[in-house]
């Protein structure tokens, strides 16, 4: 991390795991735990523990961020969520483009572009995933298909739109498997993400983005991780459901 340049930023992403009733119960929990982070704070939650989330975490230093969002103000589109719907609740961040969005609901870079377009156009923040199959990396094609995300879904995002956008490096591999990038891996891709922003837009804005890490970060690799230059955060699954776990993470952030 490189707090003199940017932003430090852990987020949480919950995916389909806690009630209403387990959301309050576990931010409870988390927001003690949190209070004096030198990072960004964010619990991404399922859409019905939104409101229960907000109301938990009023008036202190942890941020909701939403899942998903559709490209759409409105209309006939079932089982989606506005960002207009999202930010008159209060929610600051959204995560699109998630690999298991990707994989199991069809997300192309096309419809992540629109997506975070959307989320830009209606003031909220989007964390835009990328990331590699183990086969793309055993191909030795990984920096190709970075490359292709980054471009594709940030295609016409103005670089003062760049400030309030967020990109999540998730090897697809290390995504649920228990398998973890090597601090080295990480650095090495998350630098690579830079230098195909400072190519798109310039240095001084690629320097401004944060990066995060996305592939089973946890409370045992994350200092780790997190000493590396170009490693800016982490986006968080498994270990963001157990508040002792994430609150490590966010101390070691903090650092």
């Amino acid at each position: 991390m490189d707090k003199t340049k940017r932003k430090a930023i852990i987020a949480g992403n919950w995916k389909m795991n806690k009630t209403p009733s387990e959301a309050k119960e576990l931010l409870n929990a988390i927001v003690p735990a949190v209070k004096d982070a030198d990072c960004e704070v964010i619990a991404c939650v399922p859409y019905v523990d939104l409101s229960v989330a907000l109301e938990a975490t009023k008036g202190t230093n942890v941020k909701i961020g939403a899942e998903n969002c559709h490209w759409a103000e409105s209309g006939a589109f079932t089982g989606e969520i506005s960002t207009g719907m999202l930010k008159e609740m209060g929610v600051e961040y959204v995560v699109i483009g998630h690999s298991e969005r990707r994989q199991y609901f069809g997300e192309t870079d096309e419809t992540v572009n629109k997506r975070t377009k959307a989320a830009l156009a209606a003031g909220l923040k989007p964390i835009v995933c990328v990331g590699e199959l183990l086969w793309e990396r055993e191909c030795d094609i990984t920096e190709e298909v970075i490359s292709r995300q980054i471009k594709l879904d940030l295609f016409d995002v103005s670089a003062e739109d760049l400030k309030n956008t967020v990109i999540a490096y998730e090897p697809v591999w290390a995504i649920g498997t228990g398998k973890t990038a090597t601090a080295e891996q990480a650095e090495e891709v998350c630098a690579f993400i830079r230098e195909t922003l400072a190519k798109l837009y310039n240095k001084e804005v690629a320097d401004a983005v944060t990066i995060q890490y996305g592939g089973s970060m946890n409370d045992g690799n994350a200092e780790e991780l997190l000493s590396k230059t170009n490693v800016d955060g982490g986006l968080i699954g498994g270990a963001s459901l157990v508040a002792e776990k994430f609150a490590a993470i966010v101390k070691a952030a903090s650092k």
